[in-house]
């Protein structure tokens, strides 16, 4: 089922117990490429919808500290990685260099009043990746349309969840399953209205 145009994307790489951070709050456990690269078919699809990155100051500065700088021809996804606008939310960071290309514009403020805001602006959905604080603060407020988890054959233990103590119930649809080579398995689940 393809994702309606101007929803919220949330997509978060999770080990197969549901953690987005290890207990030390790194993300090691999911930079094997073999596993992650497989389902570069499938995040061009996804990205093929998508008007803007929104991202929060960490998961930028992990970002604009490899993608500007990938090869296309290693890593497919890199061309729309780089050539989409890119909107960081941040209270700390001055500007958001990406590399040789055009920066990320920077959204002060609320961050869920920021994407409620960008979503009406923008053509096209709006995908959000790590950005675990605020992805916290868009599920509390139930402003996530799309939750696709990205499931690495590792099992942590323990480690920061997708959802935090908080969240509260929302239910959610299956809309798409797919399993990839070295074990990796990307579900896309739509809100519940």
């Amino acid at each position: 089922m393809p994702i309606p145009i101007g929803q919220v994307i949330v997509e978060q790489t999770v080990s197969i117990d549901g953690c987005a951070e290890d207990a030390d709050g790194g993300i090691g456990f999911f930079t094997d490429a073999r596993a992650i690269n497989a389902a570069d078919a499938e995040q061009l699809r996804m990205l093929g919808s998508v008007g803007a990155i929104v991202l929060g100051a960490r998961t930028y500065r992990m970002f604009a500290d490899y993608w500007p700088q990938a090869d296309p021809r290693v890593e497919p996804v890199a061309a729309p990685i780089r050539d989409l606008p890119k909107f960081v939310v941040s209270s700390t960071l001055e500007w958001a260099p990406w590399g040789r290309h055009q920066a990320a514009m920077l959204l002060r403020g609320d961050g869920v009043a920021a994407v409620r805001d960008l979503r009406t602006r923008i053509d096209g959905n709006l995908v959000i990746w790590g950005s675990l604080t605020l992805t916290d603060a868009l599920l509390r407020a139930g402003q996530v349309d799309v939750l696709r988890l990205r499931i690495v054959p590792v099992l942590l233990g323990r480690g920061r969840r997708v959802a935090p103590p908080g969240t509260g119930r929302r239910d959610w649809s299956l809309a798409q399953a797919k399993t990839f080579d070295g074990g990796l398995v990307v579900l896309e689940y739509h809100a519940a209205r």
